[in-house]
């Protein structure tokens, strides 16, 4: 199914071929390919409004996520029974505080998706599992 990725910020340039490849990937390992998903790309300011507006948290952060399918059991896969129902939901990328976070002479796409694989990979592991696994990187992008 669809990858769509948005960028909705002009603070930081995006190379989406690079990006879109390397979440077909990890949608790849984790057997999600036949699924919708959305990556929205934001700034600061946008990141921490969706922040205070869902997580009541007034500061911008890395990642946000909105599962299209919220009651799922530990370890479950979505089972949907109409063809709209094939969607993992939106993740939103604070893309500009995710480049604030990174260190000198580091590749700010390659910490963005590094980051992303790791917490998308730690999530289905939690799901599967019922653990509640942190990024090892949790630290130089703060909390989720």
């Amino acid at each position: 199914m669809s990858l769509v990725i948005r960028n909705l910020q002009r603070v930081i340039p995006i190379r989406r071929a690079p990006l879109r490849s390397k979440i077909e990937t990890v949608r790849r390992i984790l057997g999600v390919q036949e699924f919708d998903l959305g990556i929205i790309c934001v700034d600061n300011k946008n990141i921490q409004h969706i922040n205070r507006i869902y997580r009541d948290r007034n500061v911008p952060t890395d990642v946000l996520s909105f599962p299209f399918h919220e009651n799922l059991k530990a370890g479950e896969f979505p089972q949907p029974d109409f063809p709209d129902d094939y969607n993992l939901g939106d993740i939103f990328l604070g893309v500009e505080y995710i480049f604030q976070q990174c260190k000198e002479n580091e590749d700010y796409n390659d910490i963005l998706m590094m980051f992303q694989k790791e917490k998308a990979v730690l999530d289905e592991l939690g799901r599967r599992t019922g653990t509640r696994l942190q990024p090892l990187t949790r630290g130089l992008f703060g909390s989720c």
